[in-house]
This record gives structure tokens, C-alpha cells and sequence, in this order.
């Protein structure tokens, strides 16, 4: 999963980040209002952190913005605002939680669970389709209740193709997705390219029940067999 946290406190900001890349997401950040409009304008997460207090602007105007396009990611709100004015204001807006400062960490990563396992994925830590199980929580792929390995990499393409099945995924949205803002680095999507070859010997040789086909010159898309 991809988050972006937009907080202008760095040292928070810092510990955030570090405490949810042990969970294995992909975590991107913005430090002030213009820095976080650019991000979410251009590409998509599926969790937002998003403070009020921010400089050059307020997280509250990107909240409204975000909903008044009809983007669907999920927002929590993390901010040192506790009135009860702010809290309705923030959720009538449709941030889907609210956490006031100073918080735990581990209260954090459990309120970013909980949106993602609410909002994406009905509730449950697994993704089951056809005969295959990817669980979350473990980071383990299943294939007819055979263990299958993957490295990192190949564990968060898949899960992206499986949240967006029978989907045409692109290549710059799969790259900017599993790799963040490091993809601006990379010369061409060579390493996609390898990554996915992986994927699909693992899935033939499993016999599972679904593939990855290539679109050409566009993407690609994963599809039940």
C-alpha cells in the first residue's frame, strides 16, 4: 500500500515514516501545502496523513479538493486541532478518521489498518481470488494453499494487480506506485519488466488459477484463466 504523509513537522514527520516502512508500505512525504497539492495532483495513495496546520496553506483545502474530484483515497486527519469544531469539520469534509496530537505511533499504524482493511479491502487482512490468497498481514502468497515465495517487490506488484483485476495497469502507474518517488530515477522500466517475468513463471508453475498479460505498449492487466 502507498501513503503519503503530509505533516510539516519533521521530526514526526520522520518517525511516521520510518515506523510505517517496517509495516512494508510504500511511504512518500510533503512538508508544506504547495509540496503536497503538486503530489496529489499528479499521483494517487491509498492512505493520506494529512495535517491541518500546514505551511502556505491549510490540510483542510486539500481535503476538499481531494473529494471534490472524486479521488479515492483515504484520509486521515493528524493534527494538534482537538476541538470538537475541527473533528466534525474535518469528517463532514470525508476524512475518514481524526487523530489529535500527541499520538502513539502504534495507534497510528492501527488506524491506517483499519481505514485500508475497511475501505479496500471489505474489511478482511487477505485477498482471495480464484485459487489463489494473498495475506497482508503476514506477507505471504498462497496458491490452492500452497505456499508460494515472493521478494518484496513481486509481493506488492501483485497485490496491486489484485486490487485492480481484469484492470489495464499501466507501466508508469504500476512504477510509481510499488517504487514512489524513486521512479524518477530510473532510466527506463527495465526492472518492471524482470519483476514480472518472476511473477508469472511463479504463478504458471503453481498452477494458478489467474495470469498477467501484457498490453502492448501500454501495461498490463490480470485476468482469471
Amino acid at each position: 500500500m502507498k501513503i503519503l504523509i503530509i505533516e510539516d513537522e519533521l521530526n514526526l514527520q520522520d518517525a511516521i515514516k520510518k515506523s510505517l516502512e517496517k509495516e512494508s508500505y510504500m511511504v512518500e512525504t510533503a512538508d508544506d501545502f504547495d509540496s503536497a497539492y503538486q503530489k496529489l495532483s499528479i499521483y494517487e495513495y491509498d492512505c493520506i496523513l494529512l495535517d491541518i496546520m500546514l505551511p502556505n496553506g491549510s490540510g483542510l483545502d486539500l481535503l476538499k479538493e481531494l473529494k471534490e474530484n472524486k479521488k479515492p483515497e483515504n484520509v486521515i486527519i493528524i493534527s494538534a486541532k482537538s476541538s470538537l469544531d475541527d473533528k466534525v469539520k474535518g469528517l463532514e469534509l470525508g476524512a475518514d478518521d481524526y487523530l489529535t496530537k500527541p499520538f502513539h505511533i502504534a495507534e497510528l499504524n492501527a488506524r491506517v489498518k483499519a481505514v485500508l482493511r475497511r475501505n479496500k479491502l471489505e474489511g478482511k487482512n487477505t485477498i482471495e481470488f480464484k485459487n489463489i490468497c494473498l495475506d497482508l498481514e503476514e506477507r505471504l502468497f498462497y496458491v490452492s494453499h500452497q505456499s508460494i515465495a515472493l521478494n518484496r517487490k513481486e509481493f506488492d506488484i501483485l497485490k496491486y494487480f489484485l486490487l485492480n483485476k481484469n484492470r489495464l495497469v499501466t507501466r508508469t502507474a504500476l512504477a510509481e506506485y510499488v517504487w514512489g518517488d524513486h521512479i524518477d530515477q530510473a532510466d527506463n522500466y527495465d526492472f518492471i519488466y524482470s519483476q514480472i517475468k518472476n511473477i508469472r513463471k511463479k504463478l504458471k508453475d503453481a498452477e494458478a488459477h489467474i495470469e498477467v498479460q501484457a498490453v502492448y505498449g501500454i501495461g498490463y492487466k490480470l485476468v482469471e484463466i
